[in-house]
């Protein structure tokens, strides 16, 4: 039988077997808190995943904390990034749940360096929406009790 799973850890997740080196993967970088690797399914040359170490399936759930601690690991590998690929821009990009594109469910940002010949298009065309529609929506979200605890 196999051991119970460690409490921040979860079973068959691919980062956490990652953070716990049962599977390989090209780290990059790591402190306490996070690791940071190549992702194997690049969207431009350098993409990167941050991950926190503790298993948390996506940001409506990561603590206040461990999301810190991930942005200032994004923030520290697109440095990196700057000083050595000499990209055009960077893309931060985090998944929540599926219909977001989220497919593995350990939260984790995208870091993506952008270059200006590079395929990557955004996933939205902008367009102009109803102000008054946008004023109703907004005063849905400021109402209180809908903050976490209230």
């Amino acid at each position: 039988m196999a051991p119970p799973p460690q409490p921040d850890t979860a079973p068959d997740c691919i980062f956490c077997a990652i953070v716990a080196g049962d599977l390989p993967s090209e780290v990059i970088d790591s402190d306490d808190h996070t690791v940071t690797l190549m992702d194997i399914n690049p969207a431009t040359r350098g993409h990167a995943l941050v991950i926190p170490r503790r298993h948390t399936a996506d940001l409506l759930e990561i603590d206040a904390d461990d999301l810190s601690h991930c942005a200032v690991a994004a923030q520290r590998i697109a440095k990196r990034m700057e000083a050595s690929l000499k990209p055009d821009g960077f893309n931060l990009l985090n998944a929540t749940r599926a219909a977001a594109w989220q497919t593995v469910f350990h939260f984790h940002i995208h870091v993506i360096p952008r270059y200006e010949d590079d395929p990557l298009k955004l996933p939205w065309i902008p367009r102009g929406a109803d102000m008054e529609e946008i004023s109703a929506i907004a005063a849905t979200i400021r109402q209180p009790g809908t903050e976490e605890g209230q």
